[in-house]
């Protein structure tokens, strides 16, 4: 990826922070006054989280073929040697 391309990902994903972060203050101060509020601030927040996790997730680097890296694998079958 290009040097701009990170920075744009990194900003948004700064931005989805800072947007999750003001609801939970939002929250948490008694900013909330109905119950109608409430819920669209949870569900605002829910999918915040989600978009997050879901670039956080596109941006890590995977195995081919969908393998697993092997070091992380503990088998129990195996004997040590």
């Amino acid at each position: 990826m290009l040097l701009d391309e990170l920075e744009l990902i990194s900003k948004i994903q700064k931005n989805l922070k800072e947007s999750y972060q003001s609801i939970g203050d939002a929250m948490i101060g008694g900013g909330i006054d109905n119950m109608d509020k409430y819920k669209y601030l949870l569900g605002q927040a829910h999918a915040y989280y989600k978009i997050s996790q879901d670039i956080s997730n596109l941006l890590k680097k995977k195995e081919p073929n969908g393998r697993q890296d092997k070091e992380n694998i503990i088998r129990f079958d195996a004997t040590k040697n």
